[in-house]
C-alpha cells in the first residue's frame, strides 16, 4: 500500500509473461499493522531506530522510505477501508494479494499468533475495485511524493 510503482509498472507485465512475484516487507516494516503509533519507541538496534533516513542501508527498507507523519496519516485514512472483523495487517496483506502477479507475501511476525492472523488474510474476500481506489487515494495523498520516483 506503500509503494505503488510496481503495480502501476511492473505487475501487469510479470502477469502477462507469467513471473510470479514474492511481495517483501507488506506491513511496511509494521506501520500497516496499525500496532505502532506516533508514540511508540523502538530498540536501539531496531532498523526502524537506526535507518529511518537510510544512515546504514537503503531508506526503503525501513518504513517502505515513507516518513512517519506521512505514514501515520496514510495509515488514518486507510483504517475506516479495513473490512469488519479484519486486522490492518490482514487488509493490507490481502490488498498485496490482490494483484495477479503477486504469488505470496512476505510479513515479519514475532509471535505464533501474528504469523497465524497473517494467513488468515488469505481467507477474506476479494476487495472491491472502490476500496483498491480509495488505497489509492490515501497513496497518492500522503506517499506519493515521497517514494514514488525512488523505486
Amino acid at each position: 500500500m506503500f509503494r505503488l510503482k510496481p503495480a502501476e509498472q511492473f505487475l501487469g507485465e510479470a502477469a502477462r509473461r507469467g513471473v510470479g512475484i514474492i511481495a517483501r516487507v507488506p506491513l511496511a516494516s509494521g506501520l500497516l499493522t496499525g500496532r505502532i503509533t506516533r508514540e511508540t519507541t523502538f530498540a536501539e538496534d531496531d532498523h526502524r531506530t537506526f535507518n529511518r533516513h537510510g544512515e546504514m542501508f537503503d531508506v526503503g527498507e525501513t518504513f517502505s522510505g515513507v516518513p512517519l507523519d506521512a505514514a501515520f496519516t496514510a495509515v488514518d485514512d486507510l483504517r475506516p477501508l479495513v473490512p469488519a472483523g479484519a486486522s490492518l495487517a490482514q487488509f493490507a496483506l490481502r490488498w498485496t494479494l490482490m494483484w495477479d502477479a503477486v504469488s505470496c507475501a512476505i510479513p515479519g511476525a514475532r509471535t505464533v499468533a501474528q504469523a497465524v492472523e497473517n494467513a488468515r488474510a488469505a481467507d477474506l474476500p476479494a476487495i472491491s475495485p472502490g476500496t483498491m481506489t480509495a488505497v489509492e487515494r490515501a497513496y497518492d495523498a500522503h506517499v506519493r511524493r515521497h517514494v514514488h520516483a525512488k523505486w
